[in-house]
């Protein structure tokens, strides 16, 4: 059955939350993430929350009334933030290219595909579709490079990642949209490539 993919504001978010907790787990339980089920459960609490923050957007694809996907973003504030993985990635960009790259941009938190809707090029899909609102093209996310399908999906949709390693265990690289203005500035492109499947990544993004 084939998916559909819509826009899903702040509001109504919270409706699709137990098929985004079920995507989540799937999605993220795999390596390089082994994400366990009480992570996903944490996801589900978070979301409310995450919907709350200013520029809040996410798309959501379902076939015949079960979630197969979804993607979450929001608008990085101008004051960048200092928790989670963000101050790694303040310290791998510079004061500079972070307030000029990512400040006011919107950032893709998370982006996942339930498995057995791999093949149909959703992710792709769902990353146009949340990507849609970014205020002139700007936008960004973060992922391991370990995640190698999410980072094809990524490359050959037209993002680039930024030539500056986040330091940490988690191995984490930062990738600018297609549209983004500083794409050209951005350092190192992705190797073309095959793909698994269609390229579906099984999940991606966010300052973890």
């Amino acid at each position: 059955m084939t998916s559909e993919v819509r826009t899903v504001q702040a509001g109504e978010v919270i409706r699709y939350a137990d098929g985004i907790r079920d995507v989540y787990a799937s999605a993220f339980a795999a390596p390089p993430w082994n994400e366990d089920p009480a992570e996903a459960d944490a996801y589900a609490e978070r979301l409310a929350r995450d919907a709350l923050r200013p520029g809040f957007t996410a798309a959501v694809a379902t076939a015949g009334g079960t979630v197969t996907g979804f993607a979450t973003a929001w608008i990085t504030p101008e004051v960048f933030p200092a928790d989670r993985s963000y101050g790694q990635v303040a310290e791998a960009l510079g004061v500079e290219r972070t307030r000029a790259w990512l400040c006011g941009a919107l950032e893709v938190n998370e982006l996942a595909v339930a498995p057995e809707a791999h093949g149909g090029g959703l992710g792709a899909a769902l990353l146009e579709e949340v990507t849609g609102p970014a205020p002139g093209g700007r936008c960004w996310l973060l992922t391991s490079v370990r995640a190698e399908a999410a980072l094809r999906l990524y490359e050959r949709t037209g993002w680039r990642r930024v030539d500056a390693p986040v330091p940490g265990k988690a191995a984490l690289v930062v990738l600018l949209g297609p549209r983004h203005p500083g794409l050209d500035e951005a350092g190192v492109g992705g190797e073309d490539g095959d793909g698994v499947g269609d390229g579906d990544g099984d999940g991606g993004g966010g300052a973890r």
